[in-house]
């Protein structure tokens, strides 16, 4: 019939023998419908094969295999045809378990008569072989395997993608997401379906594939239609930065607060993805990019999601209202409010540490703190301020998060000081200051007087030295700072103008790790803060 009709004839037959499809191609091709994806795994096989016809006696070519890899089919055959249209050779690949390099085994053709039985034993043998080059992966590597992919512009505008690479790599080492290779291409122009365009999205699953890999992450933000085309081209999990970030933000929320604001940004987010034909979005609820406080909630549907974001909001107002009155208290006490913010990881958390001998959570991972802590610092004189630390900035952040996050930064808006922390020792921190100052901007707070902290100097070459030549502890952290613990004022004063430092700015340099210049630090807050509290609690 298939040479009657001089196009491609196909069946997929499942382990039992039973026909699930019967296909009809051009003279060249055949298309393989969208299939379940609830038998795939990262060692398993979908427990299909797929027999077709090959119309001008080729042996197998890179679309079949393609398919091959991409569907995870158990076996792959085409029949060829003699003139009558009568079988005359049998061409046959499988998955390769073994081998990274050689992704297939294809067999050397077979003639009628020379067909055996016992198919089936073949495939479990093959999908075991699977399943024990998985186990011999170490442990730490086994699960949330990731291939990242980044595409930017041509041209660069603001950071190098290195960098924004570089950043993903920290967010996947946050989420517990172990990165196995990476993928980047510039270009001005997205392919609306799949970003990359479908060749090269081929090229990197089935690279993915060999690697044992399970998450595709992109270094943007994918429109539904983009995840969903992705995910059925790649069947593995396809996540984009934004939900990677929700992920964090769902596993280090604490407060009630902090709880309902990643729900609410969760479901604003997936929202628009919530579609009965999205198989995607049966892959984002649970794991990486589909966890935390709201995830039993995220299956439900349209409607029923506008309902919990409505009842989300009707909350989160309540809790405003607390804040409003507790934030009012503080003013009614007189006691001067000062806000730590900064890039995520800049060290904000070990810096409030390091001030009020505390023990607030703070991690090298990005997101380490997401709900606002509030201590006290008290000076001479019987003297006190309240000290605050928030969640950290981060370069493009997206719309869901920064509207759910205003709330979190809501704190700074009674601040009488500002307190910027800068990681000095991230080759990227002046475009980190310049991205928590359009924060700061868009959140109308750039008008609150600011010290910039610039943290982390212990881990410039020059402090190296430094604690080599004055027989530093090294690396070890030091007791509550002392007026003489630290590099002296010569050395500081040099590194400002090395790094270009205004020296009549109110900045300080200081390792909030080793305790290095956090006396300067506090004397300069106490000046700072009393100034401005005489002008606005005592009126000359």
């Amino acid at each position: 019939m298939s040479l009657e009709i001089g196009k491609q004839i196909g069946v997929l037959i499942d382990r039992s023998g039973y026909v699930t499809h019967v296909l009809v191609g051009s003279d060249n091709s055949i298309e393989i419908p969208f299939l379940d994806r609830l038998r795939t795994s990262e060692a398993r096989l979908r427990g299909l094969r797929l027999v077709h016809t090959h119309l001008k006696g080729e042996s197998l070519n890179q679309e079949d295999l393609t398919d091959l890899a991409l569907l995870r089919l158990d076996y792959f055959t085409a029949i060829v045809m003699d003139h009558s249209g009568n079988p005359n050779g049998y061409y046959s690949a499988h998955l390769n378990p073994e081998s990274e390099d050689e992704l297939w085994t294809v067999l050397p053709k077979q003639y009628p008569g020379q067909l055996t039985e016992g198919i089936l034993e073949e495939i479990l043998e093959i999908e075991s072989r699977l399943s024990r080059s998985k186990k011999n992966l170490k442990d730490a590597q086994k699960e949330n395997r990731a291939f990242l992919v980044g595409v930017y512009p041509e041209r660069n505008i603001g950071r190098h993608p290195s960098l924004s690479m570089e950043e993903l790599k920290e967010l996947c080492k946050t989420a517990e997401v172990h990165v196995v290779d990476t993928f980047i291409q510039r270009k001005n122009r997205l392919d609306p379906s799949t970003v990359l365009g479908k060749g090269k999205l081929e090229e990197i699953i089935l690279k993915a594939i060999q690697k044992h890999v399970e998450l595709l992450v992109f270094d943007l933000e994918l429109t539904p239609s983009q995840a969903k085309k992705i995910s059925d081209i790649a069947d593995i999990k396809v996540i984009d930065r934004t939900q990677l970030i929700l992920d964090i933000f769902a596993r280090n929320a604490k407060s009630r607060d902090g709880k309902l604001q990643v729900e609410l940004a969760q479901l604003k987010y997936l929202k628009g993805r919530l579609t009965e034909l999205d198989d995607n979005m049966s892959r984002l609820t649970g794991g990486i990019g589909g966890r935390g406080p709201g995830e039993t909630k995220l299956e439900i549907g349209k409607r029923r999601v506008e309902e919990r974001i409505t009842r989300l909001e009707v909350e989160l107002k309540s809790l405003k209202k607390r804040r409003e009155i507790n934030r009012r208290q503080r003013k009614k006490n007189e006691l001067p409010a000062v806000g730590i913010v900064g890039y995520t990881n800049a060290g904000k958390s070990t810096f409030l540490n390091a001030l009020t001998n505390s023990e607030v959570l703070s991690e090298n991972k990005l997101f380490a703190t997401l709900d606002p802590t509030t201590r006290r610092i008290r000076f001479p004189e019987e003297r006190e301020i309240i000290i605050s630390d928030t969640v950290g900035f981060i370069h493009d952040l997206p719309p869901e998060l920064s509207n759910a996050f205003k709330a979190t930064l809501e704190e700074l808006r009674d601040s009488d000081l500002l307190v910027h922390v800068v990681d000095i020792s991230n080759p990227d921190y002046k475009l980190q200051m310049e991205a928590v100052e359009k924060i700061l901007e868009e959140l109308e707070l750039s008008h609150i007087p600011m010290i910039q902290v610039f943290n982390k100097i212990d881990r410039l070459e020059k402090f190296k030295i430094w604690a080599i030549e004055n027989n530093s502890n090294g690396y070890k952290k030091s007791s509550f700072p002392s007026v003489d613990h630290g590099p002296g004022l010569e050395a500081i004063y040099d590194l400002k103008e090395d790094l270009g430092i205004d020296h009549l700015s109110d900045s300080v340099l200081v390792s909030a790790f080793q305790g290095w210049g956090l006396k300067t630090f506090i004397d300069l807050l106490e000046e700072r803060i009393y100034s401005l509290s005489r002008s606005n609690y005592f009126p000359v």
